[in-house]
């Protein structure tokens, strides 16, 4: 199976990354990670607010 992590942008944006590939630049790991699905659903548990944080 494959594992992946959950990123975090500047814009506090998530996106799902896989964990054994380096986080591209602009990019932070959350300390979250699995299964695509279950990174999945912590994005949607977290990331209440899909506007960039600048157009908040």
């Amino acid at each position: 199976m494959d594992e992946y992590q959950v990123v975090i942008n500047g814009e506090e944006q998530y996106s799902v990354w896989p964990a054994d590939r380096e986080v591209p630049a602009g990019w932070r790991a959350v300390g979250f990670g699995g299964a695509k699905d279950a990174c999945l659903a912590h994005i949607d548990e977290v990331w209440t607010d899909m506007r960039p944080l600048s157009a908040r």
